[in-house]
């Protein structure tokens, strides 16, 4: 078995600084995650100390201290680090809180950052910080960049020590639950609600409990015809909700860490309540009731339904559909069922507009989506940094309510007292040696588990302490690769899709530049680009999808003059004469953009090659190639956006670059 240890790859210090702390340490606590915790603390101390750490029979004699207090101001998963009198003290309400603080002062020492002195107090910001696997049972991934599936192989689970090495990842960053399968289930993966696949799923739910991970299943919704034989899945019939009430029962008994499942459905040709004439509420509260008994959260996805149309129709809108279908439901859902929203209206685009259910809901349970697999971004051959795009996500007012109206305020509950929310992530993991296909594409891995732990965390600092725990603390190493990943979703959206338009990309596999690729086709995705202009006209007079929001934001995008100009062939069709706040002509913003994302991109590849020998030998040729590939890449998608659009308006290049 191959893998490496990513930003837990640890390196042995050359100084005695802090080596006092680590020859004894004292849990009060005695669960698995507390020994977890004690377990990574002599890991550390052995690799990155030198020292072998033993364990104290008193807190007195301990250098570390784990203890367990009484104090909401920290609670379970929060942690309290404190240095005194040549003790460090990590102080929680929960054994999660214990082992995060664990984290925590492993990261500072992968840092050399100071301990003597250290008082620092941390809680999470989301209840639930989620990965969704979308791995199928064959051992393939879909929308997978990374290599084959971890979880399964051949229609087995597989369970062994890549599995722990996950859990371990995942933890170390605060993510404290997992959805191991594809949210479009199929085939076997039906069955892993069974005997079938029972005892390899708890096996893996006591390794993942060891780290405070819950494990979640995706579920079929036609699973009572599919497995129990019956002429129906109607959540309202009688039959279906014993069925269902049985099979959550077997199923909560037999794995005890189940923390319940995930479902998409009605959408994308995936069975759901509709067929029977029901509603979202009905599907998800069927379910909801038969896991309530157990702890179980039924996770209902509000990705785009109703998307199929006629791309003559310039009135329906796919990005209406999920607010559409939605809305007229809320309040009307269990306590135990929560919303999963996309962060847009579409679909994972390097740039789109907040969701109009984030802020407009206000009775019901929400989770936060977004995509670290970067199927629209680059898929994990180009370097593309999100942690900046999630920042503004997390940092945009809705004007939900007078205060606390952000999309991080209502995710983490604090607009709406809820405590069923938080963020989840489509996850970029495979069997690569080193997870994440590119090597850089482990900081969006990191970054979301660390941003979800902590909102405010800014995107440079997670840059700067990812690529110091996982390069090593050589200051111009960390620097160059943090200006390298801020620099590289700028430079995507420039050389890729223009002012919010989006899916300008091959049909199906998403890679690569195809500007009419979409166009034509029955998902909604269209740019109407002709020769005068173009863009998407989302006001009042044409789908009146910007009046979905609330009414400062409905103004702001209704009107061309004070919708932000990232947006505005989002939100408007635009002549290619239209002047912007540069004073340049849109027609020449595309040009300009897509020259200056190409030559981002050479920057970034002489920055990586400024690394050579300060960065181990494979990973910077793994790197290195990528870059190589995203440089003439990124420069295909610059001549054949521009020659596209240079042919469709006829308005040359006021630079006299070669357009074709």
């Amino acid at each position: 078995m191959s893998y490496e240890n990513a930003w837990l790859t640890y390196r042995m210090r050359q100084d005695s600084r802090d080596k006092k702390y680590f020859s004894k340490v004292y849990a009060e606590d005695e669960s698995i995650v507390a020994v977890t915790a004690v377990n990574e603390l002599e890991r550390a101390a052995r690799e990155i100390m030198g020292v072998r750490m033993e364990q104290a029979g008193c807190a007195a004699e301990a250098g570390i201290c784990l203890r367990l207090v009484s104090d909401p101001a920290i609670g379970e998963e929060g942690y309290q680090l404190r240095e005194e009198e040549g003790c460090i003290t990590i102080s929680s309400e929960g054994a999660r809180g214990l082992l995060y603080g664990s984290f925590a002062l492993i990261r500072r020492l992968q840092m050399e950052l100071p301990l003597e002195g250290l008082c620092m107090l941390e809680t999470p910001s989301n209840p639930l910080r989620m990965l969704n696997h979308w791995d199928n049972m064959d051992g393939s991934i879909e929308r997978g960049y990374s290599g084959n599936s971890f979880f399964f192989k051949d229609e087995k689970v597989i369970v062994d020590e890549r599995t722990r090495a996950y859990a371990r990842m995942a933890a170390s960053v605060g993510i404290n639950a997992s959805v191991i399968n594809n949210v479009n289930v199929r085939g076997n993966a039906t069955k892993l609600i069974t005997e079938e696949y029972g005892k390899e799923l708890r096996e893996m739910s006591e390794i993942f409990a060891e780290y405070g991970i819950r494990l979640f299943l995706s579920l079929n919704f036609a699973a009572p015809m599919e497995l129990g034989g019956l002429d129906s899945a109607d959540p309202l019939d009688g039959q279906v909700a014993a069925w269902w009430k049985n099979t959550m029962e077997d199923i909560f008994g037999r794995i005890p860490n189940l923390g319940g499942f995930l479902v998409k459905a009605d959408s994308e040709g995936r069975p759901g309540p509709f067929t029977y004439g029901r509603t979202h509420a009905d599907g998800a509260n069927v379910l909801a009731d038969a896991a309530a008994p157990y702890g179980g959260i039924i996770i209902w996805r509000c990705f785009v339904y109703n998307c199929q149309q006629d791309w003559r129709d310039r009135k329906t809108d796919r990005a209406r559909a999920g607010y559409d279908n939605f809305m007229p439901l809320d309040g009307k859902f269990r306590d135990n069922v929560i919303l999963q929203i996309k962060n847009g209206p579409m679909d994972f685009q390097v740039r789109e507009p907040v969701s109009p259910l984030l802020g407009g809901l206000t009775d019901t349970n929400q989770i936060l989506e977004v995509q670290i697999a970067q199927e629209y971004t680059g898929q994990q051959r180009h370097v593309c940094y999100l942690i900046p795009m999630f920042k503004e996500i997390l940092g945009f007012h809705t004007y939900c309510c007078g205060g606390q109206n952000t999309v991080a305020d209502i995710v983490s509950g604090r607009t709406w007292g809820q405590k069923s929310c938080g963020m989840a992530a489509v996850a970029n993991t495979g069997n690569d040696d080193n997870w994440t296909g590119h090597d850089l594409a482990a900081a969006n891995l990191y970054g979301f588990g660390r941003l979800s732990f902590q909102t405010d965390a800014g995107a440079r600092e997670l840059a700067e302490e990812w690529a110091a725990c996982t390069f090593g603390n050589d200051r111009v190493v960390t620097e160059t690769v943090t200006k390298i990943l801020m620099m590289s979703w700028p430079a995507y959206e420039k050389y890729t899709a223009p002012l919010g338009i989006g899916w300008m990309v091959n049909p199906n596999h998403h890679y690569g530049p195809n500007v009419d690729g979409y166009e034509y086709d029955r998902w909604g995705t269209y740019h109407r680009a002709d020769h005068l202009g173009l863009g998407i006209d989302r006001s009042r007079q044409g789908t009146g999808y910007a009046q979905q929001y609330r009414k400062e934001n409905a103004a702001l995008y209704e009107d061309i003059k004070t919708c932000p100009e990232e947006l505005l062939l989002f939100f408007h069709y635009i002549p290619y004469t239209y002047r912007l706040k540069s004073g340049k002509t849109l027609i020449q913003h595309i040009y300009d953009t897509h020259f200056e994302g190409a030559g981002d991109v050479e920057s970034m590849d002489i920055l990586w090659s400024s690394l050579e020998g300060k960065i181990p030998e494979r990973v910077y040729k793994r790197v290195k190639e990528r870059l190589e590939h995203q440089k003439e890449h990124s420069k295909e998608w610059r001549d054949q956006i521009n020659t596209y659009f240079f042919r469709k308006s006829m308005i040359p290049d006021e630079k006299g670059r070669q357009i074709y």
